[in-house]
């Protein structure tokens, strides 16, 4: 009973010091960030989790940050703590769907209605798959915890359409933030020439045998030698499963920090079926190709010009493999910059 007590008493502080004027919109000295590297087992969620931080952090130089999980349901203190912040940003990750009441990798529970009505903002956010139309439930739930005083960031156009399509117009495409410091700089840098090494990447819970062990053999085939990066938690199970040969594999541990430093190496380059796997070997200066397993890299790809191809064309990683490539990618610059600057004025 005490606990129950103390909770709700907390909570009417909460509310008290709010419409007492201690906490104002636009005061950004206490932000919350949900954030998709908390309770993953992606590892591909830390390089979301690094690029979203590093951007929020150019903005806010001197607030203070408390990081929420998106991944895992918040407890009521957790609850409390994202109502006292004045803005609550969900950094990227693709945690929107049109049955959120059924799947929802953002883990909003309804109550959550209250904690973050009109208080978060969508920081390069996509949508979970192709879908139909957002249902009612999705449709009231979102309208009522994201922000209508900010503009909403999300990664491609199919995510502002289905925003768009439920009456919440105020969004723009900025794509993936962990694109945000590719810069022609850094694409005029990147070899255009096949490699001697490659490192590549499975996809457990988007599994085609056949294209997948395709993708070994080619990769096998062509290069002195295939890394494999351990990204999900069956990913190697995976491969054991579809590749009797894989004991020509290198395999590379589940960090991020082996994988960052593998991309050190000029000799190596990417082709794989992780879209954020093959975006930190470009942000590292290496050529890469991913393999297109679902909407992210396919809608990220014809927004940015990111060099990838569907999986059901494999073949066609031959052509990357043999000619030149350039890597050119397009920012929506104007987007990001506006995006930003909303928040600095």
């Amino acid at each position: 009973m005490n606990f129950y007590f103390n909770y709700y008493k907390r909570l009417v502080k909460s509310i008290r010091d709010r419409r007492s004027g201690n906490q104002v919109a636009g005061d950004f000295s206490q932000i919350g960030l949900i954030n998709p590297a908390i309770g993953t087992s992606n590892t591909g969620d830390l390089i979301i989790s690094d690029a979203v931080y590093i951007h929020l952090r150019s903005i806010f130089k001197s607030s203070f940050f408390t990081h929420y999980p998106s991944h895992l349901h918040t407890d009521y203190d957790s609850k409390i703590g994202m109502y006292r912040n004045s803005v609550v940003f969900v950094g990227g990750s693709n945690l929107l769907s049109s049955h959120m009441d059924d799947y929802y990798q953002w883990k909003l529970d309804p109550s959550d209605k209250y904690y973050l009505k009109n208080k978060t903002v969508l920081m390069g956010v996509g949508w979970w798959q192709y879908q139909d139309l957002p249902n009612n439930y999705t449709r009231h739930l979102l309208k009522t915890v994201l922000s209508a005083d900010y503009v909403h960031s999300v990664r491609d156009n199919y995510t502002a359409g289905m925003l768009k399509s439920i009456g919440i117009d105020n969004v723009i495409n900025t794509t993936c933030p962990t694109l945000w410091s590719i810069t022609p700089e850094i694409c005029s840098s990147i070899p255009t020439r096949k490699a001697p090494k490659v490192v590549t990447t499975l996809t457990f819970y988007r599994a085609d045998e056949t294209m997948d062990r395709r993708l070994l053999e080619i990769l096998t085939d062509n290069y002195e030698e295939v890394c494999l990066w351990i990204q999900g938690v069956d990913d190697l199970a995976y491969l054991k499963k579809i590749f009797p040969d894989h004991g020509k594999i290198t395999l590379i541990p589940p960090t991020i920090e082996s994988f960052t430093d593998l991309l050190e190496n000029p000799e190596i380059e990417y082709i794989g079926t992780r879209l954020h796997a093959g975006i930190r070997a470009i942000q590292k200066g290496r050529r890469a190709l991913i393999v297109g397993v679902d909407n992210r890299a396919r809608e990220i790809s014809k927004d940015t010009n990111l060099n990838v191809v569907p999986r059901e064309q494999i073949e066609n990683i031959i052509d990357f493999i043999r000619n030149d490539f350039t890597t050119h990618i397009q920012l929506p610059s104007e987007n990001i910059r506006f995006w930003k600057n909303q928040f600095i004025k």
